[in-house]
């Protein structure tokens, strides 16, 4: 009987020695806890272009007001008015802005306090079929959240295509993944019958070019 309970004992050790090892900062956080923690970091993004009012959404990267969001929603030289999570508004100064197939800008706002700041993640380990997340002001409504899961990635034309609902003022904001870090920067929706409603087809820049031109222009 006690070779039994030897052997039925060295078989849990066994067990126990061969369970893998989970990193916790790889455990998914629920949806809640995610928007909880990263909506104080989301802005409302008001700009005057050319053609009219631009309505957007931006997501603070640095706690000393710098904000990452969409190009097209901003213009070099026009006004530009951040709204914070708290209902503060600031006037805006354009940093950066890089149009075409990157459509990524960046702006600071200038105040005497910290601000929350969001995490950037790695798109290059974005999965097709995982799960995400967006926070954004669709026509207004700030801190709207949606879900969804990542539908294609298509890296030759920087974007993750999504069927998180994604709509005007969406642009610019955060494409969030199980764990809070931001992969992509909701960019636009596929839009065939002239239908500015979302359709389920949302599109986002990957956040590793973004970091790309970060990490250029710290070393420039």
């Amino acid at each position: 009987m006690c070779m039994l309970y030897k052997k039925l004992l060295l078989l849990f050790i066994f067990t126990l020695v061969s369970l893998p090892v989970f990193s916790f900062s790889k455990i998914s956080k629920n949806p809640v806890a995610i928007y909880e923690e990263i909506n104080p970091a989301i802005v409302s993004v008001d700009s005057q272009l050319s053609d009219g009012l631009s309505c957007g959404t931006g997501c603070i990267i640095d706690k000393s007001g710098v904000i990452l969001t969409s190009a097209h929603v901003v213009d070099v030289g026009n006004a530009v008015v951040v709204t914070t999570n708290n209902g503060q508004n600031y006037t805006a100064k354009v940093l950066k802005r890089l149009g075409d197939n990157k459509d990524i800008a960046l702006l600071k706002i200038d105040a005497k306090r910290n601000f929350k700041t969001v995490k950037l993640g790695n798109s290059e380990k974005v999965k097709v079929g995982e799960k995400v997340l967006a926070i954004g002001n669709p026509f207004g409504f700030s801190g709207t959240l949606t879900q969804g899961i990542v539908s294609r990635i298509d890296y030759a034309k920087n974007r993750i295509q999504t069927d998180a609902a994604i709509n005007p003022g969406s642009s610019g904001g955060p494409l969030l993944n199980e764990r809070g870090e931001i992969i992509g920067i909701n960019q636009a929706i596929y839009n065939p019958d002239n239908n500015i409603s979302n359709i389920g087809i949302g599109f986002a820049t990957p956040i590793n070019l973004v970091k790309e031109y970060l990490n250029a222009k710290d070393n420039g």
